[in-house]
């Protein structure tokens, strides 16, 4: 695999929100990141922050890291710690719900804009991440150039991740955060479908997430198993790439379609990964999914819109 001619470096950040809140933003580029030919918000799911999901490092693993891999392709590539979540303020009283998410991915995308110039986002998102990416586009299409959502939902019909995560709803919506551990990553590589991911990745993965989180916010949870729909596709109105990974028990293939078929912008994608569960970048297929989203961000813009 060719390596970059351009040593791809890593640049912590900070930035705040309404309350005092501090938000921790990884940055990670190759030559001047103002000159890339694009730049990437990667926006992590409910139960994991940012570093952990896109910037996972595993000796052996070429490109395990999908932000030193978009780095290399010439991105700038940016993750936020959600409140409650990482290195992000997690001392406030409330459990960080989906909307409070979107309203944290602004807030990074106000910080970057003003530190790297205006241009309009990339944005990828994962799981919950997904919805707090589309709530985002929603609410401000004019900072998003292209939308990927992985993982995503929308009504929760025919999930059985979330049929069994419904029993334990009364117990999510009584505290602000649950516990994490090895065990619960474990679970999720092994709810879905077997043997889609290595034990060494899903061992680094799970031993990078608890080194940050002992605990993470519940209200993405309750979101998911109580509120949905919460994002509306006839709202979105940017060009929109819907990944939906072959064993993903997040949402049914039905709920998906009727999603993207409600989708207003022609310049639409909607793609079935092979081999892959829930946690795309840490799965076996991961350059795969690498390739696909790397398509849909490096596409040229229509020249006819008719």
């Amino acid at each position: 695999m060719t390596k970059p001619a351009v040593a791809i470096k890593g640049e912590e950040h900070w930035t705040a929100k309404d309350g005092g809140v501090k938000l921790f933003l990884f940055e990670k580029s190759a030559g001047d990141p103002a000159k890339t030919k694009g730049t990437i918000l990667f926006v992590h799911g409910s139960s994991m922050a940012g570093q952990p999901t896109f910037d996972l490092q595993v000796p052996g693993r070429p490109y395990s890291s999908a932000m030193d891999y978009f780095a290399s392709l010439g991105f700038d590539c940016w993750s936020v710690d959600m409140e409650g979540y990482g290195r992000s303020t997690k001392d406030r009283d409330n459990n960080a719900p989906i909307s409070q998410g979107a309203d944290d991915c602004y807030a990074a995308a106000q910080y970057i804009q003003k530190l790297r110039g205006k241009r309009p986002f990339l944005v990828y998102g994962i799981s919950s991440g997904a919805l707090r990416a589309a709530m985002f586009a929603e609410r401000h299409p004019e900072l998003v150039a292209r939308l990927a959502l992985d993982a995503m939902v929308w009504t929760g019909e025919g999930s059985p991740t979330l049929a069994e995560r419904k029993k334990k709803l009364p117990d999510f919506i009584k505290i602000n955060r649950r516990p994490m551990s090895k065990a619960f990553i474990h679970s999720v590589f092994d709810r879905d479908h077997p043997d889609t991911a290595e034990r060494k990745v899903i061992e680094a993965f799970a031993d990078a997430v608890v080194a940050l989180d002992d605990s993470v916010p519940t209200g993405t949870y309750v979101d998911m198993c109580s509120r949905l729909p919460v994002v509306d596709p006839e709202k979105i109105t940017v060009p929109t790439l819907i990944m939906r990974g072959q064993h993903d028990g997040i949402a049914s293939m039905a709920d998906l379609l009727k999603f993207f078929e409600k989708l207003p912008n022609p310049d639409k994608q909607f793609t079935v990964m092979s081999g892959i569960s829930h946690a795309s970048f840490q799965q076996k297929n991961y350059m795969m999914v690498y390739h696909i989203l790397a398509s849909f961000f490096s596409q040229p813009e229509p020249v006819y819109k008719g």
